[in-house]
Order: structure tokens, then sequence, then C-alpha cells
């Protein structure tokens, strides 16, 4: 064990936004070895991979190297025999765990506490593989996203693909007599230390060297998968409204932009130009980069903020690059062994729920037996019904909003809680008692319905030019909501508001404290020193206070925002990337929008535009902190709808792209925070991180942009009922559909004075007073107290997914939560430790790829037509499968003798709640 301090005395530049470089040894000093019997892979030179003092630095095995001493300059002559040079030795207990690893196990079982700064990073390789899955990933995301059935390209798909890739990379391109590389900082230095300038090298060797510069690692990896998941989710103005589903129902997109671009030409018959189409995708991609930016001393730095979803990431990472094998309650398999038996099995698995046996998907066994009880439908269908029998053998159906193994189970507890409370109790009870009129609905469904009990028609409430038309609507209906769905509209009324309370009560004064100390920073240039711990101390307080908290402390429950773990420390070595990038990022594309909403026809003010941005900068950090901590994402969708439609009544176009101005700087923004700390659990330079980020943004936009205008003059009747090979646009319809009720018959007809959706409005009031009645008794709890545990933005906002998503997504998923991040974790810590990422990672990656498969080799050329049997039909036969409601209508027919909107509840209220009978209202299967 290395005799030098763990942590080094050094000057750290802490302004508000610097990690502080700890000055390196100069690479002109490094001595090296140019030994023809060493192995390729040490032929990267080492610099020290562990706080500044210590003589070890790490390969990317994870073995500890020792550094050779200098004298004046060069190799003492008895380094070599003194076995110092270049001698490999396992990493001790001390250098895995130092005493400030992360306090938070999932954190400790996912992410190296160690970090070797000399491995490539910026390489040919590295932005080559990007662009490659840049390109194909967005390009055929948006590409698919207008077509029914569509297909969604994860980035979990890249991160499996582009592994295989690199290293066939590195097989063709290394060589064993390439002269040693030097990295510092990802960059390389010094291309070739030994390389004899006498001997010509010709242009093709020279290329060779170029392209295969550093060795395939982790962090190249990372930026790659980075890249992948910044562009995947192709723009939110593509095709698809917030709550869109893809992957054959399987995956729920946050795309936007173009979603506006094809409504504005398809629907509203708009002649856009290619500028417009650039300027409106980039402003409001890069507008959410520049608020994660800003806002990184409160979301990445914290040790506190442990962002689930990348701790899977991180877990891959270890597995693919890492061949440390531990023993964890007697299992001896390694990580990667283990990904690769779970990743097969949840790929062969998937071909019986997504294609030869579906009834294992919509897995309703109770409804079996009685196929025509829409009673049992409403409470354990799968489809359109409660999900009270939580029983189904398809991930996609268990993972449906997010995978069960990433969250915290006291996270999913409250998610559970609202599910049960809202949905399981109050729902039934307002439903059989017929309140709003919804037993004429159906109990579950997404789509809102007119006084026939029929899907709304909005073309029958607007004229040529797609103008509201009041006489239509008030001979045609008013808008009616199935009981779930208004219950949804609650939730986030009251999550919205928990949002901001929740965050003054439990993190405003770290907020404030936090701002302060960055202001004082940027005043003096000076921060703290990190101080030496002494040596031969048999005990590590540091280590000793953590383990014990590791019990009572929760990721969530502990609400600080100061303080540093080992990964802070470690990322000091880098320069960050400064506030004024974003800041002066944000001022741009702020000048972009503003040029967009005044010189184009969208009808949108600039002061419109301001106030968009102005809910996503107070709503961003609380919306973050959430994400944060309980992998749980808080939409402001249908806020931001209902603020434009009051404020902005009757511009249909307006309302889309003041959506498009505040929620998508919301939901890009989280998820570039959420890629910001996976940089920071990677030790990815800021500025190198910066770079991929933008770039990928960049690429991926123009990409996008470019397959959308070749379908636009390419594919014939594009977004038409009778379009070619199914490209109707039927999510960018619906979406259009929406910014009608919105944006032209207007909230005030929903939730107005005399509406009958008026009583919503008071959960604006729930979601702001619960909070703090929760935080007055929470606060003089004990850590461990269950008061401590309640987060009401989390127990509201989880519910924003109902519909499209059912209770049996809910209810499946929870028991599974509940199964390994409760049990097995207290029971099998270090089996849960070792294997819960990799098995999250290998179900997802599985049924990704199965996905893909199935729909392009199997669905897409239609070998499928005509399959059926009992496992294809019998979900179908029951009640389970189709939206009905319990009541209808008395004659005469409501359509014979349409009820006008300013009286819409009369045929409705003439039907008693006691005339109940089954009617079929829409077949969905």
């Amino acid at each position: 064990m290395s005799q030098t301090p763990l942590l080094s005395k050094g000057p750290i530049i802490s302004d508000q936004d610097s990690y502080g470089a700890v000055p390196t040894q100069s690479h002109e000093d490094l001595p090296m070895l140019n030994d023809e019997s060493e192995d390729q892979d040490r032929k990267t030179a080492t610099l020290d991979s562990y706080p500044s003092g210590s003589d070890k630095s790490y390969d990317t095995s994870g073995k500890a190297r020792r550094r050779a001493p200098l004298v004046n300059g060069q190799i003492s002559k008895g380094a070599v025999e003194d076995g110092i040079i270049d001698v490999v030795e396992d990493a001790t207990d001390e250098d895995a765990d130092p005493p400030d690893n992360s306090r938070y196990p999932q954190v400790r079982a996912s992410v190296s506490a160690k970090d070797d700064s000399t491995v490539s990073i910026s390489t040919p390789r590295m932005w080559i593989l990007s662009l490659l899955c840049v390109l194909l990933g967005s390009g055929s995301n948006l590409f698919f996203s207008l077509r029914y059935p569509g297909v969604f390209v994860t980035p979990v798909i890249a991160l499996v693909v582009v592994h295989p890739l690199g290293l066939a990379w590195d097989r063709l391109l290394k060589r064993d007599d390439d002269p040693i590389e030097t990295f510092e900082c990802g960059m390389l230095i010094k291309p070739s230390l030994h390389e004899d300038t006498a001997v010509p090298t010709s242009i093709s060797n020279r290329l060779r060297r170029w392209l295969g510069q550093g060795r395939w690692n982790e962090k190249e990896h990372a930026c790659v998968y980075i890249s992948s998941n910044v562009s995947f989710g192709f723009a939110f103005a593509t095709d698809v409204g917030a709550t869109s589903i893809l992957l054959l129902g399987t995956t729920r997109i946050n795309s936007y932009t173009e979603t506006v671009i094809v409504e504005q030409a398809k629907f509203y018959k708009q002649d856009l130009s290619i500028l417009y189409q650039i300027l409106l995708t980039v402003s409001t991609q890069i507008l959410g980069y520049s608020f994660a930016g800003l806002t990184r001393r409160f979301l990445v730095r914290p040790p506190s903020m442990i962002w689930p979803a990348t701790l899977m990431s991180t877990a891959m990472f270890t597995t693919m690059h890492k061949s440390e094998n531990k023993i964890a309650n007697g299992w001896t398999i390694s990580r990667w062994r283990f990904f690769l038996l779970v990743f097969s099995a949840a790929f062969a698995w998937y071909f019986l729920p997504g294609l030869l046996f579906p009834a294992l998907s919509y897995f309703s066994v109770v409804t079996w037996f009685a196929p025509q009880s829409v009673v049992l439908a409403n409470l354990f269908g799968t489809s359109s019904g409660l999900g009270l029998f939580p029983v189904t053998f398809d991930w996609a159906q268990i993972a449906y909003i997010g995978s069960p193994l990433l969250t915290p189970w006291w996270a999913a507890a409250n998610v559970v809680a609202g599910l049960v409370i809202i949905m399981w109790i109050v729902a039934p009870l307002m439903y059989y008692s017929n309140a709003l009129y919804s037993a004429f609905l159906p109990i579950l469904s997404s789509s809102v319905f007119d006084n026939t009990g029929k899907p709304y028609d909005v073309s029958r409430i607007l004229t040529p030019e797609f103008l509201f038309d009041r006489d239509k609507f008030e001979a045609y209906s008013n808008v009616y909501l199935p009981i779930t769905y208004a219950l949804a509209y609650g939730v986030q009324f009251a999550g919205l508001t928990a949002l901001v309370t929740h965050t003054a009560c439990w993190y405003g004064r770290e907020i404030w404290q936090v701002t302060r100390q960055s202001m004082d920073s940027d005043k003096t240039k000076v921060g703290s020193l990190y101080e030496s711990i002494g040596h031969g101390s048999s005990t590590h307080p540091q280590r000793s206070s953590r383990k014990k908290a590791d019990s009572t402390v929760e990721a969530g429950i502990d609400t600080s925002m100061q303080g540093e773990d080992v990964h802070t420390r470690l990322m000091r070595r880098y320069d960050d990337a400064p506030a004024s990038w974003y800041l002066v990022t944000f001022v741009a594309m702020l000048a972009i929008g503003i040029f967009v909403v005044e010189y184009y026809p969208v009808y949108l003010p600039w002061y419109g535009l301001l106030l968009a941005l102005s809910i996503t900068a107070v709503l961003f950090i609380p919306v973050a902190i959430v994400m944060a901590l309980t992998n749980q994402h808080s939409s402001l969708y249908l806020i931001c709808q209902i603020i434009c439609g009051t404020v902005f009544p009757g511009r249909p176009v307006a309302n889309m792209v003041f959506t498009t101005y505040c929620y998508i700087s919301s939901a890009q923004g989280v998820k570039f925070s959420s890629d910001l700390k996976l940089g920071h659990y990677m030790k990815i330079p800021p500025k190198l991180l910066f770079q991929v980020q933008m770039f990928a943004t960049l690429v991926s936009s123009f990409t996008q942009i470019g397959v959308l205008n070749w379908m636009f003059a390419n594919i014939p009747s594009l977004c038409q009922p009778d379009a070619i090979n199914g490209f109707s646009c039927p999510l960018a319809r619906v979406h259009f559909n929406g910014s009608i009720l919105w944006g032209v018959v207007g909230p005030h007809r929903f939730f107005g004075a005399g509406a009958l959706y008026q009583p919503l409005i008071w959960f604006f009031l729930v979601g702001t007073v619960a909070p703090i009645l929760v935080y007055v008794i929470a606060r003089k709890k004990p850590m461990n107290s269950i008061w401590r545990k309640i987060n009401l933005p989390v127990l509201f906002g989880s519910l924003s997914w109902i519909p499209p998503a059912t209770g049996l997504n809910f209810s499946v998923w929870a028991v599974v939560c509940f199964i390994f991040n409760s049990v097995i974790r207290r029971r099998k810590p270090e089996w849960w430790g070792k294997y819960t990422m990799t098995l999250s990672a290998g179900l997802d990656s599985g049924l990704a790829i199965g996905v893909v498969v199935i729909f392009f080799g199997i669905i897409f050329p239609g070998w499928m037509e005509g399959f059926s049997w009992w496992g294809t039909e019998i979900y179908k036969q029951n009640r389970t499968s189709r939206l009905l409601a319990i009541a209808h209508l008395p004659a005469p027919a409501p359509s014979s003798s349409p009820i006008t909107a300013s009286e819409p509840s009369s045929a409705l209220a003439s039907c008693s709640p006691k005339e109940y009978h089954v009617v079929p209202m829409v077949a969905r299967v």
C-alpha cells in the first residue's frame, strides 16, 4: 500500500463554475520505456490517476501502477531492477473504496472510485462512432415516428452495439510496433515520442496511426453513448407529443419540435422555410442545454443528486471494460457473463410476448373467465382497466414507466401510494357514482369524447382555414374526459405546485447557501484546501461515519447539496467548462427564438417566449431534483399548454411553439443534466463533454430536418389517412387535436367558471399546502422516519403517465421494485450491489434489440400476416381489450338531435346511473 497521503494539499480554483484543475506532473518529465517485449496494452503512458502526490496510477483493467522516481529528470538507474517501472499490482481495498467514497450504496455499487486521466477520449474513433450513431439513430427515429406502427431505436442499443465496433477498430488499426502515445485529459499530446524520424512513413500508415489513436476504453464508450442519448430522442419538434408512444407501445418519447413542423406544414398548410425549421429546432434543443449547464452546481456536483438512470450506464461500462469479479453472496459469475446471459435470455424471450404469444403481455387472466363482465374489465383489465392483478410476463410492460430496478424503493412507494389512493380508490368511487358523467365513458382511455360517447372529432369545430368556429362548437359538443384522464389532470396540477413548495421547504436553504457561496467564491477566487490523512492511523473516521449512514440515509432523504465525494475530488484535475460558455449559448439561442416568433407567422409575441422560458427557469431545478433523486420525471407539458391557452387564446400555432420552448427547454435540460452527471461519474473532462453534447445536438438537428424535408418531398400523401406504407403521422395528428383543444377551444371551457371540470382547479391548492404540512411534521422526525420518505411531487407527478399507461404498468413495476430494491437489497446486499444494475441493462438491451429485430425482420416484411391462435386472440375476446362504458345514452341518440355545448349535460343527465348497461364504445385492440 502506498504510504503517501490519500488526499493531497493543493490550490483549488473554486469559482462558480470550475472544479479547479489540480496541477499534475509535466509530461516533459514523464519517463517512458521502450521495451519491445512490453504488451501493447501498456503502450499508452500512464500519469497520476489518483490524487496529486500518490505514486499510483490505474490502467483500464483497474490494476495499480507505480510511477518511476526521477533523478535529474531521468529514470533512476535501479528503477527497473527494483521493480518500480510499470509494475502491475492489485489495487488495495483503500484504493477501490477511499474514505470519501459515495455514501449511497447504489452509487458505490455502480461507479468506480478511481480515475485514469491518461486514457484516450478525444480520438477519431470516438468522434466517428459518435457521428455514426447520431446520424443513424436520429434519422431512423424521425423517419419511423411518422409511420404507424412505428419503432424507436433507443440509446441502449448504441451502448451495446458500439462496443464490438470499438474493439474491432483497434484490432484493424493498431500494430505492435506503433509508437507510444501520451494522453492528458483525453487529448493526444505527443503522438510520436519514440518515432524514428529518419524512417520515412507512408501517407496510408500515417492515416492508419491517426485513425487508431489510443485504445477503446470506457471513457470513449461513455462519450459515444452520451452522443446517442442526446440525439436519439429526436428533437421534440418531430412527430410526437409528450405522451406519445412508439416502440410498439413500449417506449415513451419526449419529442416535440419536428411535431410542430409537421403540424404546421401538413395540417395548418403553412409554407415553412428550411431556415425556420433549423432555427426552431436548434434553439429549442440548445436552450435546454444552457439551463443544464447553468445549474450544474445544484444538480450535478452535489453527491446527493445521484441520478439513478445513469447508474445503469456506469454499471454497463464497468461490466464491458473491467475484469474485476468479486464473490457476491456465493455468486462467482462475472458481470460481463451475467449481462450476456440476461441479454440473450431477454432477447429470446421477447419473441413470445412480443410476437408469438401476446397474451403473456396482456395477462389479464381474471377477465378471461368472464369476458363479458365490464366490472372485471375495469378493475383487472390491462389495456383499459385499473390493473388490480399485477402479473405480466413482458418486460416492456414492467418497464413501461422506466426500469423498476433503477428507482429507489422509497420513491416507488410514493408512486404506489398515489396509484392506490387516486386511481384504485378515488377513480372507481367517482366512476361508479357517475361523477362528471364519467360512467358514460371508459374508465381509462387516452382519448377525449363528445356527448355521444364517441372520440371527439376536432374537425367538426374548425373552418376550412383551421380556425375555431363557435357556432359549430355549440352545435356539436363540449369535451368530456374519462375519469382517470380527469384525475390525471388534477394530480398534474397538484404536482406542479407541490414541486415548488417541496423544493422550497426541503432544499430552499441549501440552494440559497450554495448560491451565496458561489457568489463569494466568484469574488475571492479562493477555495478550501484538501487536508492530508495521516499515516499509520488505524481508524478512518470518514469511512466509519459513511458506513454508519448507509443503513439510514437514502438519496432524496438526505437533502444536503453541499459537501464532496471522491468523484467530485477526482474531477478537480480537469478544467471545467466556464459558465460563460453556457450563458453566451443561452443569449444566442434566446435571440434566435425571439427572431423566430417575431419574423415567422407563429402568432406568439416576443414576451410570450420570455414567459415560456420564465416558467422553465422557475421550475427547472425542482423538476430536475425530483428526477435526480427518484428517476421520476414531472412533466410541464400540460401546464405549458394551459398557460398559453389562457394568455393567448385562439392561437393554436402559438400554443404549439410556446409549449415547445417551455416544455422542451425543461425536458431536454433534464436529459442534458443527466448526461452531465454521467460524465461526472465517468470522469470525462467537462470542456470535452461540452463539445460532445453540442456536436451531437447540432448534427442530430440538421439530420432530422434533412430527413423530414426529404419525406415531405418524396412520400406521396404524407400524413393523410391513405398515405403509402402507413406514413399517416398518427401521433402528430393526435398532438394537432390537442393544440386545437387548448389553443382554440381554450382552457376556460374546461376549467372556467361554470365548466364541468372547474373543481380540478382545487388541486393547485392541494399541491401547495400538502408539502408544507408534511415538512412541518417530518423535520422533527429522525432520518429513517416514514414522514421523511413522503415525496408529494413524486406521488402526484408520476401519475401523469396515466393515460396512456395503465394501472398494470404501475402495479407490476412496483412489485418488481420492491423485490429487488427492498427485499434482495436487505437480504443479499452484495448480490444486489454487483448484479442489479447489470440485470437492468441486460433486460433493457435485450428488449430494445428484440423489438427492432421483430419489427424490421418479421412484422415489416409482412411475414406474420394471418398468424393467429389462442395465444394471440384470448386477450382480445374479453372486454379488457376494448373501451367500454357501464352506462348508455337514452334514445333518441344525440347524434340525430345534437346537444348544444351550452347545455351539454341534458342528455347525459337524463340517464340515471341505475340504468347502467354494457355498451361497447370504441374497439381498440
